[in-house]
């Protein structure tokens, strides 16, 4: 089995520790190591590392490299710039193509408790794909989460690996509360974590039918890398795309894997927080700092070895960094995002 780890992402809602130039997936916030290094020890147990491949920004190369020291330089595909998920996973193809292996695409940014039971649903996914199916794992929810998208399945197609998996019958955007409420009722809908497993040729046929424009502007990228040739001049014409929208929800022969894994996008301080948040008395979770906290509950205080001390607060996140500070209620960690944009807004590149 290849494996793409997907690293190009911004991770803007884990300001002002997560920035431009060192985001999430290159940061340790689970206690594993850095993001992108738990992820690639995660596939290890299955595959060579020569077998594993990063796509990421060029000015985030240095950074990997120095990060997995054991990965093949060659092994880190640089993106001129990002163009959401379809085109990176299609760049990160040709460079597997000569193989036609079944190449499994995982995000550099998520946790995941049950390391082995992953495993074993990569497995039975990959017993799937080799019958031709573009394959996803689909995440069982824990609650009605508004903030991903679903995956609805149809009938079981049989037992790979001692999972079942089903036909996948549509995936869905982000529902609002209700929906949400109903989808995990029915007991039919997955989260969609973005994990996908399928054989090369089942992918780049896929581009063909159903992103034919692409599909032609991959093939002269592959002709530009055969020939030692740069590719910014084909790769600024391509539009940006996910792999959901340009393939995913149009495609035939789609498959999901359910699994109850522990999964966790990390994708806001909430998030992060859930992660760590344990059976303690005042359920307060403390990183990289010492906190007093009085009469202080639920809180997450993220330090840079400064003392932290609170009173009377419930429920809150508390980032320390050098240059900034952030305290936000836990149930609005969504909004960080909206600082960002102020700091782009008004020129504050420093801070970003």
């Amino acid at each position: 089995m290849y494996v793409l780890v997907m690293a190009g992402g911004a991770g803007t809602r884990l300001w002002p520790l997560s920035r431009k130039a060192r985001p999430k997936q290159l940061l340790d916030l689970t206690g594993k190591g850095t993001m992108i290094q738990a992820t690639v020890n995660r596939v290890l147990p299955l595959t060579a590392v020569e077998k594993i491949y990063i796509a990421a920004n060029r000015d985030y190369a240095p950074l990997i490299q120095h990060q997995l020291p054991d990965l093949p330089p060659e092994n880190i595909i640089q993106e001129p710039s990002g163009k959401n998920t379809a085109p990176c996973i299609g760049l990160g193809a040709l460079h597997m193509a000569q193989q036609d292996e079944v190449m499994a695409v995982l995000p550099a940014d998520h946790f995941i408790a049950d390391e082995e039971g992953f495993r074993q649903a990569l497995l039975a996914a990959e017993q799937v794909a080799r019958e031709g199916y573009l394959v996803t794992l689909g995440i069982q929810p824990t609650q009605p989460e508004t903030g991903y998208g679903y995956i609805h399945r149809a009938e079981p197609l049989g037992r790979y690996n001692n999972h079942t998996v089903y036909r996948a019958a549509r995936f869905l955007e982000k529902p609002d509360l209700p929906t949400a409420q109903r989808f995990v009722d029915t007991g039919e809908y997955y989260w969609n974590g973005g994990i996908f497993i399928w054989q090369v040729s089942t992918l780049l046929e896929a581009y063909r039918r159903y992103m034919p424009e692409f599909a032609r502007q991959l093939d002269a990228l592959g002709q530009a890398i055969q020939a030692g040739q740069p590719i910014d001049g084909i790769w600024s014409q391509i539009q940006a795309q996910s792999i959901d929208i340009g393939v995913m929800e149009k495609a035939d022969r789609v498959a999901v894997v359910p699994v109850d894994i522990g999964w966790n996008d990390v994708g806001s301080w909430a998030a992060l927080y859930d992660v760590h948040a344990s059976g303690n008395e005042d359920q307060n979770v403390v990183l990289g700092t010492e906190h007093i906290g009085v009469d202080t509950r639920g809180a997450l205080v993220h330090g840079n070895g400064r003392l932290v001390a609170t009173i009377g607060l419930d429920d809150v996140i508390i980032v320390d960094t050098d240059d900034a500070l952030l305290v936000c209620a836990r149930d609005r960690a969504q909004e960080v995002k909206q600082i960002v944009d102020w700091l782009k807004e008004n020129q504050r590149r420093e801070l970003l």
